[in-house]
């Protein structure tokens, strides 16, 4: 009979090598956990990011805190810069000299109290007359019409005396009730500019879901079925492309008016052309894969094989497109607002704000300026943005 006795002696011990082989060294991720953490080291990414929030909170909690609405006027204060000279007339009391020659009644910290009522305005003499506070002011403005360099006073556009004795500016000061400054209208600068975000970045909202319900949706259907069917449906697209967006808002400005609606209604009819390209690209791709025919092997609907199968698997470039089209959205309704098809007054967005700018871009450039400077950095942010969000989902770059 054979000795079935287990010795000692055949057995060894594990090296410590072999134990740490088989210790996992990270805790498994999924794919969007995986993406989120590449995500977080491009830091140019991540700020962009981190202004595309500011811009949402600047545009949905910053008119409650501006201190101002958006269509209150005041033309007593209207085309006031963010900042400006002030002049003291006595120990408590200074004026601002408004470009278009009329006295502003401010604190020595910027703060705007009201426009000063001239005793004289002598209009022949380019001159107006004060009474401030028992002191005479003398408003001389005759001097912006000297051209020649030679003339002693020549890039003067005006001269200020107290009493008979001429005053230089005391000192330059922010406007600190209106921190962006006014328009022509005497309306907030700065809370027109938080509530053409809100429109803009509403609109970009609305072109996006319709991209996403609209575009991944007719791009998945016709991919997947393909055929004539598909084929048909992608010359839709095709037709559908070739019609200028131009025509489509003036067309739709004509049957129902310039607005909000009309700018929805038209980037919602056209926006979803290039999404629908992009899925049908990935579910071509994607259909003749095994999982899809086990899934049909199973009995699968073709609903479900779609939405639970398919669409899944190409959201990487579907997320990575939307968040390309979203500026190119921003700048759209900019563009059609700037040139008069936009939201209807008192309304405002970025393209109206700069439309209304235009004509005094001499004068008062940082009317032009905020709206303009908002319109950069948030396509830029987005460009920012997506840009490190294509390279975290892109699975060839994981490490």
């Amino acid at each position: 009979m054979a000795d079935t006795t287990i010795k000692k002696e055949l057995w060894e011990r594990i090296p410590q090598d072999n134990k740490d082989a088989e210790v996992i060294s990270r805790p498994s991720m999924t794919y969007w956990q995986d993406a989120w953490r590449r995500l977080k080291r491009n830091k140019i990414s991540m700020l962009g990011l981190a202004f595309i929030v500011f811009m949402v909170l600047f545009a949905l909690v910053g008119p409650t805190l501006a201190g101002h609405d958006y269509s209150t006027q005041d033309l007593t204060l209207s085309n006031i810069p963010p900042r400006f000279e002030i002049y003291q007339i006595d120990a408590d009391t200074f004026v601002y000299v408004h470009s278009e020659y009329k006295l502003i009644d401010v604190l020595e910290d910027g703060t705007l109290i009201g426009r000063i009522k001239e005793v004289q305005n002598n209009l022949n003499d380019k001159n107006r007359v004060y009474d401030i506070d028992g002191n005479e002011v003398f408003l001389d403005y005759k001097y912006a019409a000297i051209k020649d360099s030679s003339e002693a006073d020549a890039g003067i556009k005006f001269k200020l005396f107290v009493n008979g004795t001429e005053v230089q500016p005391y000192k330059t000061v922010w406007n600190k009730g209106h921190l962006f400054g006014t328009d022509n209208m005497g309306r907030d600068v700065l809370a027109r500019v938080m509530y053409g975000a809100r429109i803009s970045l509403s609109i970009a909202l609305i072109a996006t879901l319709v991209n996403f319900f609209i575009g991944v949706l007719y791009g998945g259907i016709s991919g997947y079925i393909g055929g004539r069917i598909g084929n048909t449906m992608m010359r839709i697209v095709d037709i559908i492309t070739a019609i200028p967006l131009m025509l489509y808002v003036i067309l739709l400005t004509v049957i129902i008016g310039t607005g909000f609606k009309s700018i929805v209604i038209a980037l919602g009819s056209v926006y979803w052309v290039n999404m629908a390209r992009i899925v049908r690209g990935q579910v071509l791709s994607l259909k003749e894969q095994e999982f899809v025919l086990a899934a049909k092997t199973l009995g699968a609907k073709t609903s479900r094989i779609m939405l639970r199968h398919l669409i899944p698997n190409v959201m990487g470039p579907i997320i990575v497109s939307m968040t390309m089209m979203i500026p190119s959205a921003i700048f759209t309704e900019a563009f059609l607002s700037f040139i008069g098809l936009g939201v209807n007054p008192p309304m405002a967005s970025w393209g109206t704000l700069a439309n209304d700018a235009l004509s005094g871009i001499r004068t008062y450039p940082y009317q032009l300026f905020f709206p303009s400077l908002a319109i950069s950095l948030t396509m830029l942010a987005f460009n920012f943005f997506s840009d490190g969000l294509q390279n975290a989902l892109d699975p060839k770059m994981r490490k």
